[in-house]
């Protein structure tokens, strides 16, 4: 097992990232000394029993055939409503016998399917019990209060707007520092829905793609945790015990699945709805560009500037310097437009033009709902159920937004910081 100056490059990254937070902090003097080792060792912990233990990779593999089995299943279901455009048997001759890949029939269909599965195994306990021990790791070993650790917890697999609900009851409870975190770690992850969006659209191109982006959205969590305090410290000790009697709740399988549905209707069209406005004013704004001078010959366009940019990032994270740029135009894309966006143009990239281990260190880097258009989702969902806070949600968003993006970037750079070999 070999380690390089590349792996430890990263290191620096996420000392950058922790020196930024506490920059930004409302409380220098109260830098969480122990946090930070606690949140950096279960992050590092949670990789290698997530990879280096024996059959481990064998365990992702698995993850991936239920990903596939789960996308093959929602294709099904989207190929009786919509036919061909959903992948099935095309009526007339194609130039290729391959099933076209439709983003709205192939992707939107199976946040739908995701959605429910993940409110029925909700309903049956199977994912509150996951959702609680992680709940119960952050909370041991980060000195969470009881309610704010199960929100992080169920950050990883349900949504930023999701999560809150299964707190409801104490909502009001949450100091300003907890509504913070919240925020931080809502951006910093992935909804179970989107997330198998993202690995089907990461299948041809990256192996055992599914297992990676359960791994990202999982050891985000922690960083999220980390940065958050550093900017606004818990000025008093953790809260008290949650009462597990006053969380999310369905009334049958029937009602899970049926609310479920709704909500991921909900995340469909909100998701198709951003990806339309965002690629239009992409389009537009490249137009513009279009009139400014060349740059080396190619016209200037909005995702290259992107690249010029975020470059250095790319680098700092990983990314080896040949390939800085184009790892620079996904973040600045994610940031700045959609995760999903970032998604499908790194899947859009030819497997000899960037290195797998590049684009490991990006589907890390990008996993998390850290960007512009998710910050007003967030507040929309959390305003409607804290109407009396308002004002210091509204305080508080674009506050929480550079964190949730470091957050992916740190478990980024942890992720390269470690043997390549542990990802073989």
């Amino acid at each position: 097992m070999t380690y390089s100056l590349e792996n430890a490059r990263s290191l620096l990254a996420v000392a950058l990232f922790i020196l930024i937070a506490w920059l930004l902090s409302e409380d220098k003097r109260r830098f969480p000394f122990l946090l930070t080792l606690g949140a950096l060792a279960v992050q590092a912990g949670l990789v290698l029993a997530l990879f280096a233990i024996p059959n481990s990779q064998a365990v992702l593999s698995g993850v991936t055939a239920a990903i596939n089995g789960l996308a093959g299943a929602a294709d099904k279901g989207a190929q009786f409503v919509f036919g061909f455009l959903s992948g099935g048997d095309q009526p007339y001759l194609a130039e290729s016998d391959a099933a076209p890949f439709i983003f709205g029939f192939r992707v939107l269909p199976l946040i739908l399917v995701i959605s429910a599965l993940s409110a029925l195994l909700w309903h049956w306990r199977i994912l509150k019990w996951i959702t609680r021990g992680f709940g119960f790791l952050f909370e041991k070993t980060m000195n969470l209060g009881g309610a704010s650790a199960l929100a992080v917890a169920a950050n990883i697999f349900m949504g930023m707007v999701e999560s809150p609900i299964v707190i409801r009851a104490y909502l009001d409870k949450l100091s300003r520092s907890e509504l913070f975190l919240m925020m931080v770690t809502g951006l910093a992850t992935v909804a179970g829905s989107t997330m198998v969006a993202y690995a089907v659209i990461l299948g041809s191109v990256l192996e055992n793609a599914a297992g990676h982006v359960l791994v990202a959205s999982i050891i985000s969590a922690p960083a999220g945790i980390l940065l958050a305090r550093i900017m606004i410290p818990e000025q008093h000790k953790a809260g008290a015990a949650y009462d597990y009697g006053a969380e999310l709740k369905y009334e049958s399988s029937m009602d899970a699945i049926t609310r479920g549905v709704q909500d991921g209707i909900m995340v469909a069209v909100n998701v198709a709805a951003f990806i339309i406005v965002f690629v239009a004013f992409v389009w537009l704004v490249n137009n513009m560009l279009a009139l400014a001078p060349r740059i080396d010959g190619e016209p200037v366009t909005l995702q290259r500037l992107f690249g010029y940019i975020f470059a250095p990032v790319a680098w700092l994270i990983g990314a080896p310097w040949s390939e800085a740029h184009a790892a620079g135009n996904i973040l600045g894309v994610k940031l700045f437009l959609t995760e999903f966006i970032a998604f499908i143009e790194l899947g859009a990239i030819p497997a000899d033009e960037m290195s797998e281990r590049t684009r490991m260190i990006m589907t890390y880097a990008i996993c998390g709902f850290a960007n512009v258009a998710s910050v007003g989702i967030m507040t929309g969902g959390m305003t409607v159920l804290m109407p009396q806070r308002r004002s210091e949600i509204m305080s508080l968003a674009w506050k929480a937004l550079l964190p949730g993006f470091m957050a992916t970037l740190m478990t980024a750079a942890i992720v390269a910081a470690l043997p390549a070999a542990l990802f073989q």
